[in-house]
């Protein structure tokens, strides 16, 4: 039993599954009310809690507890008593105050998530700490390829790019390991992690090579806002080497399929004709992510959470 969600390496196959298939029931239970809304948070706070830009998300996580009646609060660091100097701390005991049941929290420090747990009682969802992890991405990522493919296990999934400043890459390495698929990362070796020699993952620099067989294509945006350094010669030179574009797409066998966690800068790391092609899923995985943190949120904050995590 689980209390709080703050990275995918803490979640075993079994809870992962039962999250999953928690949002496939989520997807069956609004599907057929005329109003799609469940009444099973009702009476339930849930606090956004949110120190860096989002959209996807932000609105996600809002559109998740309003579907399952619960009461939302969405603070943003922008605007606030944070602007002041007002401590992590504090701002946790004030919504501790207000009686907040759960916090979705994004920050940009590795660890605000795991610190919020020693100053709250409810339960604390991470939304992306730094470059450390975004769990509900990655379930939201494996929820849509087992929709396409019907399985995990045994599937070739390639994650290509800015691997060292990406906090989805982290969480889905760890997840979709867990449930037996095999990931290559394909980066430029400026790119990729001290230490990745020890993660349950192969290692390309040559992306036409890595699409070879490939069932998955996750890109990732170069996080420029988190460089201080160049870390490739030009973005021209990147996309060239590193970018999805219509004659890479051709080569991927008939079922495969693109991701991408957003935002994108079309052109760069995909091509615009291929985010909007028949083999991209980007869209479906936005629709994904209510459901996924719609199961998340009933699972913690229900206390009807299953068996055990």
């Amino acid at each position: 039993m689980i209390s709080h969600l703050l990275s995918a390496a803490d979640l075993d196959r079994d809870f992962a599954t039962l999250v999953l298939d928690t949002a496939d029931g989520m997807a069956a239970a609004i599907s057929n009310r005329e109003v799609r809304k469940l009444p099973t948070l009702r009476g339930r706070t849930v606090v956004n809690l949110f120190y860096e830009d989002s959209t996807r998300t932000r609105v996600s996580f809002e559109a998740a507890a309003k579907r399952l009646s619960a009461d939302v609060v969405t603070f943003s660091a922008k605007g606030s008593s944070v602007n002041k100097g007002e401590s992590l701390k504090d701002t946790a005991l004030t919504l501790q105050a207000m009686g907040a049941d759960g916090v979705v929290i994004r920050h940009g420090a590795s660890g605000a998530a795991q610190r919020l747990t020693g100053w709250l009682e409810g339960s604390v969802i991470n939304a992306g700490d730094g470059t450390h992890e975004h769990p509900t991405q990655a379930l939201l990522d494996a929820y849509t390829i087992r929709s396409r493919f019907g399985r995990l296990e045994g599937l070739k999934v390639a994650i290509v790019g800015d691997i060292l400043h990406s906090r989805v890459a982290r969480s889905n390495v760890a997840l979709l390991s867990t449930f037996g698929a095999r990931i290559t990362l394909v980066a430029p070796p400026t790119l990729l992690p001290v230490g990745v020699s020890a993660w349950p993952v192969d290692v390309s620099y040559d992306f036409d090579t890595a699409l070879a067989d490939c069932d998955v294509v996750m890109m990732l945006r170069v996080q420029a806002e988190r460089m201080n350094d160049s870390f490739f010669p030009s973005v021209r030179e990147y996309s060239r080497r590193y970018g999805l574009d219509a004659v890479r797409l051709a080569r991927l066998h008939d079922d495969a399929i693109v991701m991408h966690p957003g935002p994108m800068i079309r052109g760069m790391e995909i091509a615009a004709e291929v985010a909007d092609s028949a083999r991209s899923v980007i869209v479906d995985q936005v629709t994904n992510g209510v459901l996924v943190r719609m199961a998340v949120l009933y699972l913690l904050l229900s206390g009807e959470r299953g068996t055990t995590a």
